[in-house]
């Protein structure tokens, strides 16, 4: 074997995504935690994410361009819809929504989270960068949605909306998500939570 193949088989080893199996051993030793969990939500590799009834709109304002810098949290709007009513999403608009699950890792299994395919094939994305989520994570996840399509898109509170799968770590990282002096901005969020990228310029 080569060193090449010997480096592949290590990271294989190493990095290994959870089947149907391993995740309800997880979640029944409590170490994954989904809440609510149906049972259908558990699919071959991963478990299906909800849309939830909240959503963050962006809205227009003076300012003259959004500076990374500063609390941006003005430039969008909170929405709620009711359990019938549809959220429109606009050809080529953006828009935050989160998910009705509650989602806890443990300090060595690391998640991603995708779109539904079906959902795909309509034009519509549910994360631009966001698709990782750390190890010790704890929170309700907030989706990045966008419309690539020429059709507004119609979505409802309760659909089938991302997919998470989870991947077992080499070791338990040193800090988990949340952990002091980290500069974990999302832990604990339950709801689509704005940009908190200015966090990172104070001192």
């Amino acid at each position: 074997m080569s060193s090449s193949q010997m480096a592949e088989r290590v990271i294989y080893v190493v990095m290994s995504v959870l089947s149907d199996r391993s995740i309800k051993e997880e979640l029944a030793l409590g170490r994954i935690r989904v809440e609510p969990l149906w049972e259908d939500s558990i699919q071959p590799a991963s478990i299906d994410l909800h849309l939830d009834r909240v959503f963050r709109i962006f809205r227009v304002t003076r300012r003259p361009y959004v500076d990374v810098r500063e609390d941006v949290s003005d430039l969008t709007e909170r929405v709620v819809i009711e359990p019938e009513e549809p959220f429109i999403v606009q050809p080529g608009s953006f828009v935050l929504a989160g998910t009705i699950e509650h989602i806890t890792l443990p300090d060595d299994i690391v998640a991603r989270v995708d779109g539904k395919s079906s959902l795909g094939r309509l034009g519509l994305l549910v994360h631009a960068t966001a698709g990782y989520v750390d190890p010790g994570f704890s929170g309700k996840l907030t989706l990045e949605l966008s419309n690539q399509s020429q059709m507004p898109i119609a979505l409802y509170y309760g659909m089938k909306i991302a997919q998470i799968s989870f991947y077992r770590l080499s070791t338990p990282v040193e800090r988990p998500y949340g952990s002091p002096g980290l500069g974990s901005k999302y832990q604990g969020q339950d709801e689509p939570t704005p940009s908190r990228a200015f966090q990172d310029f104070q001192t």
